[in-house]
């Protein structure tokens, strides 16, 4: 249930948004619109009002939605369509009503009417940005745990412990910048510069290459590149316990000290971790301690995908003291001024490399596997809700930049399709003529029936497959 609400919840805001953009801008061009619609389909709400008399409507399939405006070449077309003329006839207008025509609008309002819907998704995670980055960031310091054997971090030199300065030049503060950083790296360099800190003390420089990388979407790039995070050893005693998890329908609670898993004896959170990992929905037997007391607790792991693989997780943490959380948390604080600069910088990289990723898509440098559709964006809604507020809100900025940025290329039918319309016609002097935009209609639907039909692929094979 909470996957399904926080996926309804996501792609109404979204939809609402973009489609209020398109809305927005419309009125203050001087357009009349006579339809905004959330959802497709058959309507389950409806409400006119508005000086236009605009009809509102919630539909029942929440997956994109329409801004309708007076346009004469629609009626033109319904009137060639249909025997008896509909409400929308072209005489049911007087001359004075047609001047708010969007087909009458000069060729700047036309453009900012359709760039308005794409600018209020980018608006948008830019103001959700710019409110997590005033509430203040918390991220894990960028040190290296054990270096995997034969790896590419291996061959750069790069030790166990390290704490990473610099990518390329730019500072890293947190786990989250250095995977960025390498991500956005991979995709334009053969290979980039590390600035490691090895003893406190002692600054060492390394040149760590891609040329081996491969184009799996699905594995992390710090998986390929051989790194992985420092995990003190930590004793094997229950932190935090997420509400509906395995652990906490179980009966495990924090506090409780795991002695042992299925006979085997625990020495520390590491091996609960291990032994978890490897027992997606197995019936496992912890034996832990509990105000002195000793309890057998059964619990199933829930199998979630990670990477290429299904692994399993308890929904538990470790208990960590306060000295160790500050070696290994960093809190990063912005003014406000800060936090939008911040959230707008964010929102700018993203957008670019999503154009990067799409631009690799077509070259086939990047496997098609990148594409997701309905069913991962609704595994993520629910994930992203079960963590928090925070979390929620972040995954909300990065599919609405990614929409956005959906909608500004140049495909018909889309907005940046329209936008390419115009764009002729001001070098041109003349509107792109109907037979050209029925013909490019025509491809637009096939691209993105294609487009469609690969993320649900995707979709069904992430779900039967891991």
């Amino acid at each position: 249930m909470l996957t399904v609400i926080a996926f309804i919840v996501t792609i109404g805001i979204l939809v609402t948004i973009h489609e209020f953009g398109h809305f927005i801008v419309a009125r203050w061009c001087g357009v009349r619109v006579l339809k905004f619609s959330v959802g497709f389909g058959k309507p389950l709400f409806t409400k006119t009002f508005g000086q236009d008399n605009t009809e509102f409507i919630l539909a029942a399939i929440p997956l994109g939605g329409f801004v309708k405006m007076l346009d004469e070449r629609e009626i033109a077309q319904e009137k060639a369509e249909n025997a008896e003329l509909n409400t929308f006839e072209l005489s049911n207008f007087t001359e004075t009503e047609l001047t708010h025509a969007f087909n009458r609008q000069t060729l700047w309002k036309k453009m900012a009417i359709v760039l308005a819907g794409p600018f209020a998704n980018l608006l948008l995670a830019i103001v959700l940005y710019w409110c997590l980055f005033m509430q203040g960031t918390t991220g894990l310091k960028p040190m290296l745990g054990d270096i995997k054997a034969d790896s590419l971090a291996s061959q750069a030199s790069i030790v166990n412990g390290a704490l990473i300065q610099t990518i390329d030049g730019k500072d890293v503060k947190t786990w989250q910048d250095a995977r960025w950083e390498l991500l956005e790296k991979s995709l334009e360099a053969k290979s980039v510069q590390i600035e490691t800190l090895v003893n406190g003390n002692e600054l060492h420089t390394h040149r760590l290459s891609f040329d081996s990388i491969d184009n799996n979407p699905d594995v992390d790039i710090l998986d390929k590149l051989g790194l992985t995070v420092y995990q003190p050893e930590l004793p094997a005693i229950i932190g935090e316990v997420l509400p509906n998890s395995a652990a906490a329908k179980s009966g495990l609670l924090a506090n409780d000290k795991i002695n042992k898993i299925d006979g085997k004896a625990i020495a520390h959170w590491g091996e609960v971790v291990h032994l978890v990992q490897a027992s997606p929905h197995i019936k496992l037997n912890f034996e832990v301690i509990r105000s002195n007391q000793k309890l057998v607790i059964f619990a199933i792991p829930e199998s979630v995908t990670e990477g290429v693989k299904k692994i399993g997780k308890l929904g538990a943490s470790a208990k960590i003291d306060e000295s160790m959380k500050k070696n290994m948390l960093v809190v990063l604080t912005y003014s406000p001024t800060e936090s939008l600069q911040q959230a707008v910088k964010k929102t700018w990289d993203t957008s670019i490399f999503s154009l990067k990723m799409l631009a690799k898509m077509v070259t086939g440098q990047v496997s098609m596997k990148a594409i997701s559709g309905p069913v991962t964006i609704a595994s993520y809604a629910g994930e992203s809700a079960g963590l928090g507020l925070k979390v929620f809100l972040s995954f909300l900025a990065l599919v609405s930049i990614s929409i956005g940025v959906l909608n500004l290329l140049p495909i018909p039918v889309l907005d940046g399709g329209h936008l390419m319309y115009y764009v002729i016609e001001f070098f041109k002097g003349s509107p792109v003529s109907e037979k050209a935009m029925l013909v490019g209609q025509k491809i637009g639907f096939g691209i993105l029936s294609l487009l469609m039909s690969v993320a649900i692929f995707n979709d069904l094979n992430r779900l039967m497959t891991g």
